[in-house]
């Protein structure tokens, strides 16, 4: 009988995939409570502009009966304020949702073009399967056996009338050890991040979240630690992100890898590294008597040369660091070519846009190999 199906492609109009008025405004409300540092009743304000504007809701479904959706669904809660007023906050719940979605808005991307989970060259009784095969040996685990083409080899070997399955059929695929990483990531909270008419911070605090989501669900057993630095450095846990603001501050960028190292010293792991998101030149020292030297003019002697200290002790640590200079000033980059060759790490200069691909493809090569 004659086949008739034809094979081909079929080309039709776009079709949006449905989403409902709940979810359709929570995707924007999550990236305008990101914007507003957690402030929900500015990021409902901003949302009130973007309906009248954009026509995002009807008589159907107002904004109104979506805040008492978020509130039904555990995203807000009743909270009072720092003036001691009553207000609205978002929940553990809404926090881990925005991180998700920095996650899915950043390596969303990396995903389509095949980035994989890497892993380290070597190979053993690890947990990364290699898709290579080898005969059993005695001692191997036999949840390693490949049923498939153990088999395989059996009706190879012993025929399907006779069919019996040997020792000598018996074949384990190969693993690997994936690379623990320990990771330190800085976010300069200086008061230019927020200069000359360009917001710095969301992005900054965006890859933050991203990247923690994505340890924390791709690669449980490595570590991240966050710390933020101006005139000081301290360490801010993954839930305090969404609430991140830039400070008066200058950039005290010693203090920052100070902490980072001190961090990275108590980990265990083997591989340890450092990532530092600025946008300026270090502005800032603390002394030993607890005051603060700080010169904003050009490039400070006196302070860069502690930087390109603590680089070297970062070296001998064995610690490499990278640096993301998100301003385009030329002068900057005398200081960070040598900040790099002092450490021996890397320097990526870049702006807003792909920042987060660039950190998030630098985090899964340096897992590729053990660093020592």
């Amino acid at each position: 009988m004659k086949n008739d199906t034809k094979k081909g492609f079929y080309f039709k109009q776009y079709e949006a995939p449905f989403q409902s008025p709940f979810d359709k405004l929570f995707g924007i409300f999550k990236e305008l409570i990101t914007h507003t540092s957690g402030d929900f009743d500015e990021a409902i304000d901003w949302l009130r502009e973007l309906d009248k504007e954009y026509k995002l809701t009807d008589e159907h479904y107002t904004i109104d009966d979506f805040i008492e959706d978020l509130k039904k669904k555990g995203y807000i809660r009743d909270e009072l304020k720092e003036d001691g007023t009553s207000g609205i906050g978002i929940t553990a719940k809404t926090e881990r949702a925005i991180r998700q979605q920095a996650l899915d808005n950043i390596f969303g991307n990396l995903k389509r073009s095949g980035s994989g989970n890497h892993k380290t060259k070597h190979s053993g009784n690890g947990d990364e399967h290699t898709g290579e095969f080898r005969e059993f040996h005695f001692g191997d685990g036999l949840e390693r056996i490949s049923l498939t083409e153990s088999l395989r080899n059996a009706q190879i070997n012993n025929g399907v009338a006779d069919f019996m399955l040997t020792e000598n059929d018996l074949v384990v695929e190969e693993t690997q050890y994936k690379s623990q990483m320990s990771t330190v990531l800085m976010i300069d909270i200086s008061h230019s991040m927020i200069l000359y008419g360009e917001d710095r911070i969301t992005p900054a605090k965006k890859v933050a979240m991203a990247l923690a989501e994505l340890i924390t669900t791709r690669y449980p057993k490595d570590t991240l630690d966050i710390l933020v630095f101006g005139n000081d450095a301290w360490t801010i846990a993954i839930r305090d992100l969404p609430y991140l603001k830039v400070g008066p501050y200058h950039t005290n960028t010693v203090a920052g890898l100070q902490l980072a190292m001190d961090i990275l010293r108590r980990k265990r792991n083997t591989n340890k590294q450092i990532f530092m998101i600025t946008d300026g030149k270090p502005s800032c020292v603390r002394e030993k008597d607890g005051s603060y030297y700080m010169n904003s003019n050009g490039l400070d002697e006196y302070i860069v040369d502690k930087c390109y200290n603590q680089a070297q002790q970062a070296r001998k640590l064995h610690i490499p660091i990278t640096t993301f200079m998100i301003a385009n000033d030329p002068y900057l980059q005398k200081f960070v070519n040598k900040f790099t060759e002092s450490n021996q790490g890397k320097a990526f200069y870049t702006g807003l846009q792909g920042l987060g691909e660039m950190i998030f493809e630098d985090y899964e090569t340096n897992r590729k190999k053990r660093i020592k």
